[in-house]
């Protein structure tokens, strides 16, 4: 980026959209988008385990293990699942929210607080950039996130049905 577009720029620092891409980008729980598969599957099945401490004992309360075990399996496996659910939706709002500041032409930001307001038009050089950054790291990480909630929901989906049938 030319040095004249840094100086020109009226944004604070901490909300330029590249910025706040680096800072999410480096979260400690926002970060898990970009692991490799193997990396990103295991911390969804460490947020599965300790979901299942909770939601296995309910399925228990609600259909005895030793005389209705598949639909106790099942009923405890997607009650786990809405956990993982729940950390997979709120990853892709913060992976949606800075991918549309990085994509937007002009990015609304606030000098002292809430109340001054003020918009900004990118250069064509910060735009370019920016965008290039949605399409080869925002775009994919978005991807994998929306397979993994379409991936939970239908197994929960599947399993609530399952379970209406069994019992």
């Amino acid at each position: 980026m030319k040095e004249s577009s840094l100086k020109v720029c009226p944004v604070p620092n901490e909300q330029l959209p590249v910025n706040e891409y680096e800072q999410l980008k480096n979260a400690w729980f926002f970060n898990w988008g970009q692991l490799d598969l193997i990396s990103y599957l295991r911390k969804l099945a460490w947020i599965w385990a300790w979901g299942y401490l909770i939601a296995g004992p309910i399925a228990a309360a609600s259909f005895p293990p030793g005389k209705k075990t598949l639909v106790f399996t099942l009923s405890g496996a997607a009650g786990a699942c809405l956990f993982v659910l729940l950390a997979t939706v709120q990853l892709y709002l913060g992976w949606s929210y800075v991918g549309n500041r990085l994509n937007q032409e002009t990015i609304s930001y606030e000098e002292s607080g809430w109340y001054d307001g003020q918009t900004w038009s990118k250069p064509t050089e910060v735009l370019v950039r920016d965008r290039l950054i949605v399409t080869h790291q925002v775009n994919p990480t978005l991807k994998r996130l929306r397979q993994t909630i379409l991936s939970l929901v239908l197994f929960m989906g599947t399993s609530v049905i399952l379970c209406i049938y069994l019992t």
